[in-house]
C-alpha cells in the first residue's frame, strides 16, 4: 500500500485530545445547584418549631375526631312511642260521680281534684260516729267521777273493796270503748275523703272514662256491661319510651343503657336521644321476640304516644357525635339515668 495513503488515513494526535473546559463548567455546575439544594432543603430553628405544632395539632385534631365518632348504628328497629306510666284513677268503693272537672287533654298538677263523689252517705255515717264518740267520752267521766267517789267511801270504811274493783274495770272498759269511737271517727272521715279523687301525678287527661252521675265500682264484674271501673286516665307526656318487640336474632346487639336516636314517623327530620331503659325477663314464644322499651330523653311536643317512631342503636354508651340541643332536627343527647 502506497505509504503517502496511510499517512492521510491516520488520525492527527492534536485532533485527538477533548477540551477539557467545556467539562469543567458542567461540573462546576452539577455542584453549584447541588449545594443550593441542600441549603434550601436544610430545616431551620423555626421550621423545626412550626413542623412540630402542626404534627401536634394534627394527632390532637386526630384524636378528638376518633374520640368523637360513635360509629355507625348497629341496629334499626320500629316501635311505638308510649307512656312510661300511665294511670287510671279508680274510686275505692261503689258510687256515683257527683262532678268531673276535667276533660280529656287538660292538664292537672300532682294532688288537683279530678272528680268528686257523691259522700251523702259518708257524711251521715260520720256523724254519727262523732255522736258515738261523744256518748263515750260523757260514759268515761262519768266512770271516773264514780270510781273517784267510791275510793273515798272506801277509805271511810263504809264501801267494800269489790264495790272499788267492779267501778274501776268499768271505767277501763269505757275508756277502751272511747277508743274504739275514735276509731270509727277516723274510719268515717276516711271514706269521706275518698270520696274526693286527685291526681297522683303532674301530667295531662289522656282519656276521661265517665259523666256525672253514672255509677262506678272499684270491682270489674266480668264482662263489658259492668260498672265502670275507672274515672280518668292521667300520663306525663314529659316521660316518654318507645316500646318495641325485637327480634331474637338481633338480641346480641341491645344491651342495658345502650345509646339510641329516635325519630318519629311523622317527623322524620326530628331526632331525639334515648337509651335502653327496660327489657323483659321473659320473650314471647310465639312471635320470638323480646321486649325492650327506649327511655326517650327531653322529648318534646311533637312526641305523640301511640305514634311509631324508629330507633337506631349504637355500640356505644356515649352520645353519638351529631347530638347536639334541641332544634328542629336535633335533640341533646345526656346520659343514662
Amino acid at each position: 500500500m502506497d505509504p503517502e495513503k496511510l499517512k492521510s488515513l491516520q488520525i492527527n494526535p492534536e485532533a485527538k485530545r477533548r477540551s477539557t473546559g467545556f467539562v469543567w463548567v458542567i461540573v462546576f455546575a452539577i455542584v453549584l445547584i447541588s449545594g443550593v439544594a441542600a441549603f434550601l432543603a436544610w430545616p431551620k430553628r423555626g421550621d423545626e418549631r412550626r413542623l412540630l405544632k402542626g404534627s401536634r395539632g394534627t394527632n390532637s385534631a386526630a384524636a378528638t375526631s376518633t374520640n368523637s365518632s360513635p360509629g355507625e348504628a348497629v341496629l334499626t328497629v320500629s316501635g311505638y312511642i308510649v307512656n312510661r306510666e300511665r294511670i287510671e284513677l279508680s274510686p275505692r268503693y261503689m258510687g256515683a260521680v257527683k262532678w268531673i272537672g276535667v276533660k280529656k287533654g287538660d292538664a292537672v298538677t300532682n294532688g288537683q281534684v279530678v272528680v268528686l263523689l257523691d259522700d251523702a252517705e259518708h257524711r251521715a255515717r260520720l256523724a254519727e260516729a262523732e255522736g258515738r264518740l261523744a256518748n263515750m267520752r260523757t260514759a268515761v267521766e262519768k266512770a271516773e267521777i264514780d270510781y273517784r267517789r267510791v275510793q273515798k267511801l272506801i277509805a271511810d270504811r263504809i264501801e267494800t273493796q269489790q264495790m272499788e274493783d267492779d267501778l274501776r274495770l268499768k271505767l277501763e272498759s269505757a275508756r277502751a270503748t272511747l277508743k274504739e269511737a275514735h276509731g270509727a271517727v277516723d274510719l268515717a272521715r276516711t271514706h269521706l275523703e275518698w270520696t274526693v279523687i286527685r291526681s297522683p301525678i303532674g301530667g295531662v287527661v289522656v282519656e276521661r272514662l265517665v259523666d256525672a252521675g253514672e255509677l262506678v265500682t272499684p270491682q270489674s264484674f266480668g264482662g263489658t256491661r259492668g260498672p265502670s271501673t275507672a274515672l280518668v286516665a292521667v300520663a306525663d307526656p314529659r316521660d316518654l319510651q318507645v316500646e318495641i318487640e325485637l327480634s331474637e336474632a338481633d338480641l346480641a346487639k341491645v344491651f342495658f343503657n345502650q345509646r339510641c336516636r329516635v325519630s318519629p314517623e311523622a317527623y322524620p327530620d326530628r331526632h331525639y336521644s334515648g337509651y335502653v331503659a327496660e327489657m323483659a325477663p321473659e320473650a314471647n314464644r310465639q312471635k320470638g321476640t323480646l321486649q325492650i322499651k327506649v327511655q326517650i330523653e327531653n322529648p318534646d311536643k311533637h312526641l305523640t304516644p301511640e305514634l311509631s317512631a324508629k330507633v337506631e342503636f349504637f355500640p356505644i354508651t356515649s352520645k353519638p357525635a351529631d347530638a347536639g340541643p334541641a332544634t328542629a332536627e336535633t335533640r341533646g343527647i345526656g346520659e343514662g339515668r
